[in-house]
């Protein structure tokens, strides 16, 4: 039946393995609890329906074998009256009774079947239900703990990025700023070395005017 199906399916359930693949472990967990439990009262309910049917199947079964019984009390008052045709009247329905009664106990043996098989799947899942609530807050606390190691990893991952990303950053402006001393330095290198020529230039004049006044007193050609 389909209640033993899902029960069934409930039992071999590896709360380890769904909590490994579920994206909300502790949801999922207390999911699986409340299935279980809406089921166990399901089942503990059809296992009182089959005991109440087998019951009244027993009923019904001890209801014809007292029938039976009274006929044949019956059957054999007619004999003792020497009355035949009444005494096989009697006989047949003793006989229809017991027929009824037999039939009844193949139902009966199909229905304590019922029973056990209720019966053992209510104590399955009665121990699972036990062991997922036993192992809840151990799975919960462990998803948990699974979950803030990932979010740690992610966030030092994402720190040594941002390091490295910085670091990269640091040597640029290091290099940036070095270029930039050195071409100042260039600058201030190729002023000093114009400066230099013009003084020189300026020194050159000096030296030549003063040397043609020199000249020029002394009545030498320039």
């Amino acid at each position: 039946m389909a209640l033993l199906e899902r029960v069934s399916t409930l039992v071999r359930a590896n709360l380890n393995d769904l909590v490994d693949r579920a994206e909300n472990p502790e949801k999922m967990i207390k999911q699986v609890i409340l299935d279980m439990q809406n089921q166990f009262m399901q089942v503990k309910t059809q296992v009182a329906i089959a005991i109440a049917d087998l019951h009244l199947l027993e009923k019904k079964q001890k209801e014809n074998r007292d029938k039976e019984a009274e006929w044949m009390r019956k059957a054999e008052m007619a004999v003792g009256k020497q009355d035949d045709s009444l005494a096989r009247a009697a006989l047949e329905r003793a006989m229809s009774f017991k027929q009824m009664a037999n039939n009844f106990s193949e139902q009966i043996s199909d229905q304590r079947t019922q029973v056990e098989l209720l019966r053992d799947a209510l104590n399955k899942l009665e121990q699972k239900i036990s062991e997922a609530e036993a192992k809840a807050e151990m799975l919960i606390a462990q998803a948990r703990r699974t979950k803030a190691v990932g979010r740690a990893a992610t966030a030092s991952a994402t720190a040594n990025a941002r390091d490295k990303t910085a670091t990269f950053d640091r040597m640029k402006n290091k290099v940036i700023r070095e270029e930039a001393i050195n071409q100042a330095k260039a600058e201030i290198e190729g002023n000093e070395d114009i400066e230099r020529r013009f003084a020189q230039m300026e020194k050159d004049e000096q030296i030549d005017r003063l040397l043609a006044e020199i000249k020029s007193r002394k009545a030498l050609p320039a």
